[in-house]
């Protein structure tokens, strides 16, 4: 009989480490012993094995995902003054990430299905802005990849790279393409709620381009070629020793954690029937399910039910980008977003986490479903 008065969280990073308990204490311990905590041969072997599964020639570990976009979009000779196109449907790290580059974010509205950046209105900021606009960073947002054929088509004819931000999509797919292969570079971040997730802070850039890697490595670490020796300006974002190890020991259950997030979503695509919610019913074998999210009307009441239920949900995102104080003046060409400004004001992430039990997934359904919608 399930305990009905348990609270089910919305993610479940202590559950992560639970299930793999054994193996990350010993890697942990054995990374102590060792001695080496910083660039060390832990990071080496992850940057390997974690360019390997995602089918990239080079990888390097960074401090956190953000860094990590901001190191790729330097090393793309990105600077002071540009303009780098993205959503403003994303969490602001990846704003902070295109700051942190001298850039300016500089934002097109997203598609109504399912809140990706829509290629049709990043061509049309090129109509104005050709000559500043340097980048492109598509989010892959919830674990869905944007559309990386068109924008990779729109990438081309303008001469600009493609760093694709993949922070909430390890694993996921475009048309048999894993995210963060497709543009120059592939960035991830490892916090704790990812995919996979660190116990702690941790990123990496994946890319095909050995130029680039050495380029990026070198804004890793004060750019060094010799130690005490900056060839060129760098910073100080690396990833240390014990948070490799215990990527390292995750890493290999990655593909079926995915699967058990698809089969999670499944459930909630079959089950959930309610006219106050909308969710998105196709089949994507693409998805790799970071989040499951529902839109409802009236969000903060559906959440509200929820949680007297004993049901956990979090708002990713409460507030785009471009709504917020710190990016919503004349630096940053505010415009009006419709399309994503309709999400923040709908969207509700529900439990989703590869260990969430069958019968918490059906309390959640019920819970859902069990919403009498707007008073």
């Amino acid at each position: 009989m399930p305990d009905m008065t348990r609270t089910i969280p919305q993610c479940s990073p202590l559950a992560a480490y639970q299930a793999q308990a054994a193996d990350i204490d010993a890697a942990i311990r054995a990374t102590l012993e060792h001695g080496r905590y910083i660039l060390g041969p832990r990071v080496e072997a992850f940057e390997q094995n974690f360019a390997r599964w995602v089918g990239s020639t080079h990888g390097l570990g960074v401090a956190n995902g953000t860094d990590a976009l901001c190191i790729a979009l330097r090393a793309l000779g990105v600077r002071e003054g540009d303009l780098v196109v993205t959503t403003s449907m994303s969490a602001v790290a990846t704003a902070v990430a295109i700051r942190a580059a001298g850039a300016f974010p500089l934002f097109a509205d997203v598609d109504d299905d399912h809140a990706l950046i829509d290629p049709e209105q990043v061509e049309a900021l090129f109509a104005t802005h050709r000559d500043r606009i340097k980048a492109i960073v598509p989010v892959h947002l919830y674990g869905r990849c944007a559309d990386m054929g068109a924008l990779d088509a729109i990438a081309r004819q303008h001469g600009v790279p493609i760093v694709e931000d993949c922070a909430q999509a390890h694993g996921a797919r475009w048309e048999g393409r894993v995210a963060g292969t497709i543009g120059a570079f592939g960035s991830f971040s490892f916090y704790p709620t990812k995919n996979l997730g660190a116990i702690g802070d941790g990123g990496a850039l994946v890319t095909n381009d050995a130029e680039l890697r050495e380029r990026a490595r070198l804004l890793r670490e004060y750019g060094w070629r010799t130690r005490y020796i900056s060839d060129v300006e760098g910073g100080n974002s690396r990833l240390d020793e014990l948070q490799a190890a215990i990527l390292d020991v995750k890493l290999p259950r990655l593909d079926a954690d995915n699967d058990a997030r698809r089969r999670i979503a499944a459930l909630y695509r079959d089950g959930i029937d309610n006219a106050h919610v909308r969710i998105f019913r196709g089949r994507d074998d693409g998805h790799v399910y970071h989040q499951f999210v529902v839109r409802a009307a009236d969000r903060d009441g559906l959440q509200a039910h929820l949680a007297e239920r004993g049901v956990g949900s979090l708002v990713h995102y409460p507030a785009a980008i471009h709504e917020q104080p710190a990016y919503n003046n004349a630096a940053y060409q505010p415009r009006p977003l419709a399309r994503t400004e309709g999400w923040a004001a709908t969207v509700l992430s529900l439990p989703m986490f590869p260990q969430l039990p069958t019968e918490d997934v059906a309390r959640v359904i019920d819970a859902v479903n069990g919403w009498a919608g707007p008073r």
